[in-house]
């Protein structure tokens, strides 16, 4: 089992002959992704990384039946890409673009909430079920089968910790890097209940970094889960009213700060890791006890 994608799912690729949408589309491919189609306006009849170039979302709906779709496009365009991917009936979005105007997202995240679909990002690493399908930019060898899933808010954290995972051995269910903007399709407590559901996740790792009330929100959802979690929480030394990277990553007076986060997860019993390397001691420590 999985959570989102898997061997069944059909990925569109929106932004695909642009330099780094034929790039990760070739990525996916050798991981073993089945891409049926590609989209770039004015470029149909091509094809791009061995796949077939379409000038618009509908016309590869129609042709390929797609159910996810990757978007590698331009910030200026991303909204337009959202939009049309799911106006066009693709169930899932994958949206990998960064700086898409926090406007423009409210708009998206408002129309996703009328459809049956779901979406993760923007601004994000992408979703992996490890030896099954890889939708983004994730480096899938460090990834592994297991039993472990993970949910993050930072990209390059997630890689770090699963790395961690499998050099222990801790295979992974489903990895979600949901992504670090203020506005994004999927929430923390979206990919819990997803995981929560799953069969094959026995334990969630979740990554928080500083910046607006996420984690603690999530933390109401992990207090009704059956399932343990482990979390981390990146940004305890970073000064306040900075912003670290992501644009919700912003401290404003006490709210948003790592040592908020931290005390509201030790609150509820979740164990917090100091340091990505530990993560996988408490992960066995949690799972045999």
């Amino acid at each position: 089992m999985s959570i989102l994608v898997n061997r069944e799912t059909r990925l569109l690729v929106q932004g695909i002959t642009g330099r780094e949408g034929t790039f990760h589309t070739e990525q996916m491919v050798a991981y073993g992704t089945n891409v049926v189609a590609g989209v770039t306006p004015g470029k149909g009849g091509q094809h791009a990384a061995g796949v077939p170039v379409f000038d618009t979302v509908r016309q590869a709906v129609d042709a390929t039946q797609p159910n996810v779709s990757a978007i590698f496009v331009p910030p200026p365009f991303g909204y337009d890409a959202i939009m049309e991917a799911l106006g066009a009936g693709v169930t899932g979005v994958v949206c990998i673009t960064e700086g898409i105007p926090t406007q423009d997202m409210v708009k998206a995240y408002r129309f996703l909430q009328e459809l049956d679909g779901w979406m993760i990002g923007p601004n994000c690493p992408g979703i992996i079920t490890p030896g099954e399908c890889k939708v983004g930019i994730l480096p899938g060898h460090i990834f592994t089968p297991g039993n472990v899933g993970v949910v993050s808010r930072s990209g390059t954290l997630t890689y770090e910790i699963v790395n961690e995972l499998t050099n222990a051995g801790l295979g992974q269910s489903t990895c979600v890097g949901i992504g670090g903007d203020p506005i994004i399709g999927s929430s923390f407590v979206d990919i819990l209940k997803r995981f929560e559901s799953d069969p094959q996740t026995e334990l969630v790792v979740l990554t928080g970094e500083i910046g607006g009330s996420d984690e603690e929100v999530a933390c109401k959802t992990i207090q009704t889960m059956t399932k343990p979690v482990v979390a981390f929480v990146a940004g305890k030394t970073a000064p306040p009213g900075k912003r670290m990277g992501h644009a919700g990553a912003i401290i404003s007076g006490t709210s948003g700060t790592a040592a908020a986060k931290i005390e509201a997860f030790q609150a509820i019993g979740v164990p917090v890791a100091d340091i990505p390397a530990d993560i996988p001691g408490l992960v066995t420590q949690v799972l045999s006890a």
